[in-house]
């Protein structure tokens, strides 16, 4: 396959990653990471690359597209943040998950990503295949993120919880938090915070992934989240009692 600097699209089927190969979409500006990324998604049977973009102006275009099942973002674009398609991509592929694949490692890039919308974050130290093994478990649920990111993101939540502790006199109390969530989405948000996967659960409850998934979304509107990070997070933070 041609690689293109700004963009290429390929129309995807109407399958989903239960049911048929997961559809990648890439955003990358650097080319030899993207050839040798794009070849291990190609490589790989269960996947189908659906399009590629070199710029930030070629991501945002390409999500006028059908969507795909994994959007991989690089953050410096020649043209601006990539930040920048993962909000857009959250709103016009809302089905879609978004991985940030990138050279930047600092807190202000990993939070604003996640903030954004990204479920997952690797380095690009990460190898291709690598790479190819995570888009595979975000796909299924998974929240794929590399150690150091990992780190970086429990030391804000660390900072953010001591701040908050030394200003309990001055906050107002949280009302009905153990209300927030049902029953059941109590359970699924359990098993989400012990890191099973989408399908792991259903298998678990019984259910199909299909339902889960939507348990999922239901959870992360009332939470107002966008990522299993912030939902776990956010499900401390209010009290609620996770079994």
């Amino acid at each position: 396959m041609q690689l293109r600097r700004t963009m290429t699209y390929m129309q995807p089927t109407s399958l989903s990653p239960e049911t048929g190969p997961i559809h990648v979409a890439i955003v990358e500006d650097d080319h030899d990471f993207c050839s040798a990324l794009s070849h291990a998604v190609q490589e790989a049977e269960d996947m189908r690359l659906v399009g590629i973009a070199g710029t930030r102006l070629a991501g945002l275009a390409m999500l006028e597209g059908p969507p795909a099942d994994v959007l991989l973002v690089d953050l410096g674009l020649p043209d601006g943040s990539g930040i920048d398609i993962i909000k857009a991509a959250s709103t016009c592929w809302p089905s879609c998950n978004i991985m940030v694949s990138t050279n930047f490692g600092d807190e202000t890039h990993v939070m604003r990503s996640i903030e954004a919308g990204a479920a997952g974050y690797l380095l690009k130290d990460s190898s291709p295949i690598k790479m190819a093994i995570e888009i595979r478990s975000l796909a299924n649920g998974g929240s794929p993120i590399s150690p150091i990111i990992a780190r970086q993101v429990l030391a804000h939540f660390r900072h953010n919880s001591n701040d908050g502790n030394e200003n309990l006199s001055t906050q107002e109390p949280v009302t009905d938090s153990s209300r927030l969530l049902s029953a059941r989405e109590k359970e699924v948000l359990d098993f989400i915070t012990k890191g099973f996967t989408a399908n792991e659960i259903a298998k678990l409850m019984q259910l199909s992934p299909f339902t889960i998934r939507a348990f999922v979304r239901r959870i992360y509107s009332k939470l107002k989240v966008k990522s299993r990070t912030e939902a776990i997070y956010e499900a401390r933070a209010l009290g609620l009692s996770l079994d």
